[in-house]
């Protein structure tokens, strides 16, 4: 598997280029700002994008969903964040975000594919309502649900640290120790090393 990482926007949110290095096909995890450098790295590493996955509907997330001429794919409860700058957080901030892009919505267990790759949807809610992660193997993008050393924020709106909390004691620390975390923000960790904080 092709994992490239980009630091993005003010948030320093990691937005995520993923491929099949057998086939070349990939996707954009997070796209939240400096698509111009997006793109910079899918042209560098030579990955065929064909479409976008939102890990959840915050503005540092989705901003730049709607530069790549790309579909994209966000947990139903998260889909109108796109299109809400209450919802998405930028109000607060200031800007009203409205992500005009093709959607579609996914659920738990759906699988989307890239190339000879499979990536299991896991509906993680908890900082937002529609919040997933992506399973393939021993990989897992776990957007703000759990990060090295910690987890998504729970004091803004839609967001619930007991519902947080349940997502990742039931769906997440589950998995093997072994299982790598690529994280919405901060370096990545393994679920071994993040069980700790549960315990």
């Amino acid at each position: 598997m092709i994992i490239e990482k980009i630091v993005v926007g003010e948030f320093n949110t990691n937005c995520y280029i993923v491929g099949c290095e057998k086939t070349g096909k990939g996707f954009i995890i997070d796209p939240g700002d400096e698509y111009k450098r997006i793109k910079e790295v899918i042209k560098k590493v030579g990955i065929e994008v064909s479409f976008i996955v939102n890990t959840h509907g915050h503005m540092d997330h989705i901003k730049d969903d709607g530069q790549f001429g790309l579909p994209v794919y966000i947990h139903s409860e998260d889909v109108e964040y796109l299109t809400s700058p209450a919802r998405n957080l930028s109000q607060l901030f200031g800007f009203s975000l409205n992500v005009d892009v093709k959607s579609f919505t996914v659920e738990e267990a759906d699988i989307l594919q890239a190339g000879e790759l499979s990536f299991k949807v896991i509906h993680t809610p908890g900082h937002s309502p529609g919040s997933i992660c992506l399973k393939c193997g021993s990989v897992l993008f776990t957007g703000d649900t759990l990060f090295c050393g910690g987890y998504g924020r729970t004091d803004i709106p839609g967001a619930s640290e007991k519902q947080l909390f349940h997502s990742i004691r039931t769906k997440l620390l589950i998995l093997p120790d072994e299982t790598i975390i690529y994280p919405g923000h901060g370096p990545s960790s393994t679920i071994g090393q993040e069980r700790i904080l549960f315990d």
